[in-house]
């Protein structure tokens, strides 16, 4: 029975990462040949997949999901969350994504948790540990690789496109550990949802979600569908029944599979160059996962 879960854990960890990573390809689709907006994008698929994920747990979860309204400091924290960490973190993704390529973004993307190391660090006062000092070595070592193909002198994406990379790192480590607190107390489809909600409205302010703009055909509708519902509340969801099946840990490791199914679909379906450093580099960030995962 044990080995039966940890089978299925495995299988709902490395779909959603599957899930994300084809989502962001999709999504450089969308910005290259259909001229979509990247606000308005990310407008549609926090509401939408906010009030799904809301549903989802009012109905499949039998949870009361006005509760995290009832305390003020919870209100506080949720909305900070919805700001600095879900907007954040989506925003910053897709624009990279739309600056570069979603390989490149994506891959990016994964140096978070060298800021929450780093951050950790200065927390609790003390040095890295050497695993942690390497895993911090080898992000910068691949974020260099990745960004300028080893030449100083110049850039293989744009500074836009570098800025927003290393903000969505940045964005993904507030995104980790701002709501500890709320998923301690609460049910993580509840605070994911309402921050995905909030966060839309927020930013709905920015780009209204009748604002449309680009080329809307069968493919567009396509893909943005696949977007909001598999890249956005199927990836959700199956990430999490995978943490409670098989942990934080292993589930999170797996989840590096999400910038290998970005990089291939995106060199393999969108011709997009990917050059042997660019593999080299992709490959030093993403060893970083494995190094900070790992329990003492």
């Amino acid at each position: 029975m044990e080995k039966t879960n940890n089978v299925k854990g495995f299988a709902l960890a490395i779909t959603a990462a599957i899930f994300w990573g084809v989502s962001g390809t999709l999504g450089q689709f969308l910005f290259q040949e259909k001229h979509i907006n990247v606000e308005w994008l990310i407008t549609m698929r926090m509401l939408i997949s906010g009030l799904l994920l809301l549903g989802y747990t009012a109905v499949a979860e039998k949870e009361n999901i006005t509760n995290i309204w009832k305390d003020k400091k919870d209100v506080v924290q949720l909305l900070i969350f919805s700001i600095t960490g879900m907007l954040a973190v989506q925003y910053t993704y897709f624009a990279a994504i739309k600056h570069s390529n979603a390989a490149t973004a994506t891959v990016l993307q994964y140096a978070g948790p060298i800021f929450i190391a780093i951050y950790l660090a200065i927390k609790n006062k003390q040095l890295p540990k050497a695993r942690e000092f390497l895993a911090i070595c080898l992000a910068v070592l691949g974020t260099f690789l990745l960004v300028t193909h080893g030449n100083f002198n110049t850039l293989s994406i744009s500074s836009t496109a570098l800025f927003f990379g290393i903000a969505s790192a940045v964005a993904l480590a507030v995104y980790t550990l701002q709501p500890l607190k709320l998923l301690a107390k609460y049910t993580p489809t509840l605070v994911i949802g309402w921050a995905m909600l909030c966060g839309g409205i927020a930013f709905s302010f920015i780009k209204a979600p009748w604002q449309t703009a680009g080329i809307w055909d069968a493919t567009t509708f396509t893909y943005t569908a696949l977007i909001i519902l598999f890249g956005t509340l199927i990836a959700f969801t199956f990430y999490l029944q995978a943490v409670k099946i098989i942990g934080g840990q292993k589930a999170s490791l797996l989840a590096s599979a999400e910038p290998l199914a970005a990089a291939l679909l995106a060199v393999y379906w969108l011709q997009t160059p990917f050059q042997l450093i660019d593999w080299v580099g992709s490959l030093c960030i993403i060893s970083t996962v494995f190094l900070l995962s790992r329990k003492k």
